[in-house]
């Protein structure tokens, strides 16, 4: 008997959280039911997600960049259909797929002079390790240096270079000779790089944990010293690519910039099918793959699916035929001189960073004694606690998907799809406006309901402190 998805969707809606909590990740369940992301979602189209009372919201979560189109984008889906219904196959093992072939193609026009070889993987995570490997092939170097708050992924290799020591906790050691370095710090990276066995600078040109834009002279210094000594420069776009900064490549912003190696992820899969690109010089390619006998030295058995090439193929036309990078600018623009106008009028917002659609909205101290006192009261319970009474009025009271940049960090970010309209931009304005209207009113709801957050957030803290010393 053929399986029915639509019958087990139904079968388990409603059930799925107490079923994900037996059986997949039980700590999960609970940070998503302590701050209220507990909903039954039931449709998606566009910019938007239904929940199964039919209430509609407004993803600006967008599953951290996936979803540059928006859900269900037709023209992606129809390409889709086509693979389905083609009898051409796919993964055949030893082949040149026409796919993949056309997808590197594409992709290769819209790089930076002499990147022009694409290695196809299923995320971005292995985009990262592939480039890894390369720049130790080509250099035949050991070392890696990344940028403090860095992100690049969660496996090992990835993993090493990740800037947050809360997801490395548990999982030492690393791989050997990884070196951090402060964004902006051009001494501290020539001091690292001087010593000579360094293979790749690996870094994001907009830091996804808080949005933290590279500046032009210290991208163009990092990558002066790189040349200085030997080392290559790996630009992680997988976040900030495919449009998302109001540029192909968010690095694209700044002249002169010729990096080694790019990787690319999430919007490339169209949201649905995943993918990763590995895109760099044949040079170094050639460095890897030097002999017949090493053809296939670094390889995936499910890269280049069919289903996935054709995604990718699929979304940059939706992105040239749609004229996405240029809609990015004007949102963004839209989005930034709206924030900007509320920073006179509330203590606790002091401003926003933005490139395209890629946007960090930062809050901080107030002046006002009475609010002082509620910053420190809340940052005393949990230093991650603030960004919520943003992120959970906007999802409760005004139906918009959030989330904070990252640990620790009083900042939200947004990531809207490229082709919301207006209205979506306006919608999240006017939100984001009578929350922090709310928010500045001490004692009121929105601190009722933080002190709540804050006693779940200390009990849990305790339950770890006893669990680490028993």
């Amino acid at each position: 008997m053929p399986i029915d998805i639509n019958a087990i969707l139904n079968e388990t809606r409603g059930k799925n959280f107490e079923l994900y909590e037996e059986h997949v990740n039980p700590v999960f369940v609970k940070v998503l039911r302590t701050l209220g992301f507990n909903r039954s979602w039931v449709r998606g189209e566009g910019a938007y997600l239904w929940d199964e009372a039919g209430t509609r919201y407004l993803d600006f979560l967008t599953n951290w960049g996936v979803f540059n189109f928006g859900r269900r984008h037709p023209a992606i889906r129809g390409a889709l259909q086509q693979v389905l219904d083609s009898d051409f196959p796919g993964w055949v093992g030893f082949d040149a797929p026409p796919l993949a072939a056309a997808l590197a193609r594409e992709l290769v026009k819209r790089m930076p002079p002499g990147l022009d070889t694409v290695y196809f993987s299923n995320s971005g995570t292995e985009a990262i390790e592939a480039a890894i490997k390369f720049a130790r092939g080509y250099t035949g170097r050991p070392s890696t240096v990344h940028l403090a708050k860095a992100f690049h992924g969660l496996t090992m290799g990835a993993l090493s270079l990740n800037g947050e020591p809360s997801f490395r906790r548990g999982f030492e050691p690393m791989l050997p000779s990884s070196s951090e370095v402060k964004l902006g710090d051009l001494a501290g990276l020539e001091t690292r790089l001087a010593l000579g066995d360094v293979a790749a600078l690996v870094l994001e040109p907009i830091q996804g944990k808080g949005v933290n834009i590279a500046s032009s002279e210290y991208l163009l210094g990092a990558q002066e010293l790189c040349r200085k000594y030997g080392t290559l420069m790996i630009y992680d776009e997988i976040q900030s690519g495919m449009g998302r900064s109001g540029r192909f490549l968010a690095s694209q912003w700044v002249e002169g910039l010729r990096p080694d190696i790019v990787c690319l992820s999430k919007a490339l899969s169209g949201g649905y099918i995943p993918v990763g690109a590995t895109i760099t010089r044949r040079a170094v390619y050639d460095s890897v793959y030097d002999t017949m006998h090493r053809a296939i030295v670094h390889a995936s058995t499910f890269g280049m699916g069919n289903m996935a090439m054709a995604a990718g193929l699929a979304s940059l036309a939706v992105l040239d035929d749609e004229n996405l990078v240029e809609r990015a600018n004007i949102l963004g623009d839209r989005f930034r001189s709206g924030i900007e106008a509320m920073v006179p009028r509330f203590e606790f917002l002091k401003g926003v960073r933005q490139r395209g659609l890629m946007i960090a909205i930062e809050f901080g101290p107030p002046e006002s004694m009475s609010l002082k006192a509620a910053w420190s009261m809340v940052n005393k319970m949990d230093e991650n606690l603030f960004a919520q009474a943003i992120v959970l009025p906007l999802l409760d009271d005004h139906h918009i998907l959030t989330q904070v940049a990252g640990h620790a960090m009083p900042i939200i970010k947004i990531l809207p799809p490229l082709n919301i309209s207006d209205a979506d931009v306006d919608w999240f304005l006017e939100a984001l406006e009578d929350v922090l209207v709310k928010l500045h009113k001490f004692p009121g709801p929105a601190w009722e309901v933080l002190k709540k957050l804050g006693s779940h957030a200390l009990t849990a803290k305790r339950r770890e402190g006893r669990a680490a010393t028993t």
